[in-house]
């Protein structure tokens, strides 16, 4: 596979926007193809960018299709992925990773001769979270102690105009918005070795406010609730609340503690946000330079990142490992809930390597 690498969108719902606006920037890939359930609106993208629009069953079996960028409901990511592996195609996958260990161990055993799994989210590429990393690693706020992450909204019927799979197996607060947050901290501090915690749902009715769902009732088969305690291997605690229940809150969204000041981190759900450190040599809050990672990077990065790495027979950052490890620490966190009980992981993974000042590729 020489050149661009030639990309297939399986699902082309509200999350593929964001890829395609990307896409064109990325040296190292070429859109040539998408495919969704709904044909209709998989005609109607493919038009607007110029590709063919095939059934998900001609996608995969495409031999112009080198890596299948796979944006479906979490449910299906197991399934699609592993089909695209089956046909020879690399693997570029939206989060979570799966919706279950058990499952998605498969990816990780099919990436053979020379094939590739990648896992979103791919924002701890971009200069917020790798700014700062770049603090953390210097030394900016001494040894590493502990962090607080704080994420909760009302819920996203509020907002959105088809929630349901919200709040169905493979969303709810912890497995939609986690990813973002638990990838950055194993960017920041390393892989976690053990977790505790307790997740919870309220009675409260979820109904549908606008489009053409509002007033629909949705069922809610997930938790909605989590507080979460993760130890990392490397001695550092995180303590992670995720919540649907929450009308307004003053926590910080994420902070770093360490024996010399507090780093105040940028959203990890965004790319190029920026942070501020607090140290005792200086105590005042002062924003950081950008020092590290991709400028103007947007969704398919990580993508891009593993067509490099790919070329260059390298490892890529947004692995399956990484996305496999993120995915066992939030299944931990609910059986430690269910069990009443800290939870060791099984899985492990190295931290990923830093990205350098650098465009995007």
């Amino acid at each position: 596979m020489g050149g661009a690498l030639r990309v297939g969108v399986v699902g082309v719902g509200n999350i593929s926007a964001q890829y395609f606006e990307t896409l064109p920037r990325l040296a190292g890939l070429e859109l040539v193809a998408v495919a969704d359930l709904d044909t209709v609106r998989a005609s109607e993208v493919a038009r607007t960018h110029g590709v063919r629009d095939l059934t998900v069953d001609e996608l995969l079996g495409s031999p112009d299709v080198d890596v299948v960028l796979n944006l479906t409901i979490p449910a299906a990511h197991v399934e699609v992925g592993l089909r695209a592996l089956a046909a020879g195609k690399h693997v570029y996958a939206e989060k979570p990773f799966g919706l279950g260990t058990a499952s998605a161990r498969a990816l990780l055993d099919a990436q053979v001769g020379g094939l590739r799994v990648g896992s979103a989210p791919d924002t701890v590429l971009g200069t917020g979270v790798q700014t700062a990393r770049r603090a953390l690693d210097d030394g900016m706020i001494g040894e590493p102690v502990g962090a607080a992450v704080h994420w909760s909204s009302p819920g996203h019927e509020s907002w959105h105009p088809s929630p349901g799979f919200y709040y169905q197996p493979g969303g709810g607060p912890l497995f939609d918005m986690g990813p973002y947050y638990l990838t950055s901290l194993v960017t920041l501090f390393g892989p976690v070795a053990r977790v505790s915690g307790v997740a919870t749902r309220s009675p409260r009715p979820r109904v549908v406010a606008g489009g053409s769902q509002a007033g629909t009732v949705l069922p809610v088969d997930v938790d909605t609730h989590i507080a979460a305690i993760l130890e990392h291997a490397s001695g550092v605690t995180s303590t992670v609340t995720m919540s649907f229940e929450v009308w307004a809150t003053k926590s910080p969204l994420f902070e770093m503690y360490g024996t010399a000041g507090t780093l105040a981190m940028p959203d990890p759900n965004h790319f190029a946000d920026t942070g501020s450190v607090w140290t005792r040599g200086r105590p005042d809050w002062i924003e950081l330079e950008v020092s590290a990672g991709y400028r103007d990077a947007g969704r398919g990065v990580g993508l891009a990142d593993m067509a490099a790495a790919i070329a260059n027979e390298t490892p890529h950052r947004a692995s399956a490992e990484l996305g496999f490890h993120v995915l066992e620490i939030m299944e931990a966190i609910l059986v430690a809930s269910a069990d009443r009980r800290v939870v060791e992981l099984e899985s492990s993974v190295e931290r990923p390597e830093g990205v350098v000042l650098r465009d995007v590729p």
